[in-house]
């Protein structure tokens, strides 16, 4: 009993080292967020719970809110792209027969195998060709091919395992199959929708290298580039206001995960029932 106990105490020692570990970043980037230069100099690990410099977060929101909404707006847009296209290749490849599918879908799914960092130089060389180089379609139309196949095929999946009954309910009341989509099978699919939404966005959200290559224009910066750069601002402090600014900026994601928490894991457990 006595080696059980203290079994279980190494066990929790271990974990809560380890949960303190990774938290401690966080803390660091909140506590460095209400601090002045000179409270950082003096003090530079712990907390200080004197006075509160707010007056960070003023400096830091009109810098780093723009790139916030930059970041919004091509990760919408393209999520909606995946989704958009996805949905329908998906449906199409669970309910309908025609020659090719197999070979079709195979190709698809392949392309997952093809490292990211093979296509960059090509898919650059295109973009550029097409004149869309400092735009965010440069950003949403490679973000949108990129999400296509993984996308496809866990909806693919999904659809497979809907009642074939509810569908052929439907087509004899004459519905067609696009509102069959829309009105039958997209309902009993918003975990899976909210799983492909999730994973897409964290991938679009924390994109660095592409969107560094391919927009220059600081207006146009999504918000990880954007960060990048705001260490050479003019009236940002190097640490203080930037904490600031990476406060606000993990803002959104918090957010989402408050919001898309409970669909994400059933989609995440149906996924996995289903598999």
């Amino acid at each position: 009993m006595r080696e059980s106990r203290v079994t279980q105490f190494v066990r929790y020692a271990i974990l809560v080292l380890i949960m303190s570990l990774t938290l401690y970043p966080i803390l660091f980037m909140l506590f460095t967020s209400v601090k002045s230069t000179s409270d950082l100099a003096y003090n530079y690990f712990l907390p200080s719970f004197d006075v509160f410099h707010w007056e960070n977060y003023a400096n830091a929101a009109p810098k780093v809110i723009p790139y916030i909404w930059n970041s919004v707006k091509v990760s919408v847009l393209t999520i909606a792209g995946i989704l958009f296209v996805s949905l329908n290749a998906a449906y199409i490849f669970a309910r309908f027969q025609f020659p090719g599918k197999h070979v079709l879908f195979s190709i698809l799914l392949s392309t997952m195998m093809i490292p990211v960092i093979l296509a960059f130089v090509p898919t650059y060389l295109l973009i550029r060709d097409l004149g869309l180089l400092n735009s965010h379609l440069a950003l949403i139309l490679p973000g949108i091919a990129a999400g296509l196949a993984f996308a496809t095929f866990l909806l693919r999946t999904f659809f497979e395992g809907i009642d074939q009954a509810l569908i052929e309910a439907a087509r004899i009341d004459g519905a067609k199959e696009a509102a069959i989509l829309v009105k039958v099978v997209m309902p009993l699919t918003v975990p899976m929708i909210a799983t492909v939404s999730v994973l897409s966005l964290l991938r679009i959200w924390n994109d660095f290298l592409w969107p560094l290559v391919t927009i220059s224009k600081d207006s146009l910066r999504t918000l990880p580039i954007g960060l990048s750069f705001l260490v050479d601002r003019p009236g940002v402090n190097q640490f203080t206001d930037m904490m600031a600014g990476y406060t606000i900026a993990s803002l959104p994601l918090v957010l989402l995960f408050m919001v898309a928490m409970k669909p994400f894991i059933e989609g995440i457990n149906t996924g996995a029932i289903k598999g």
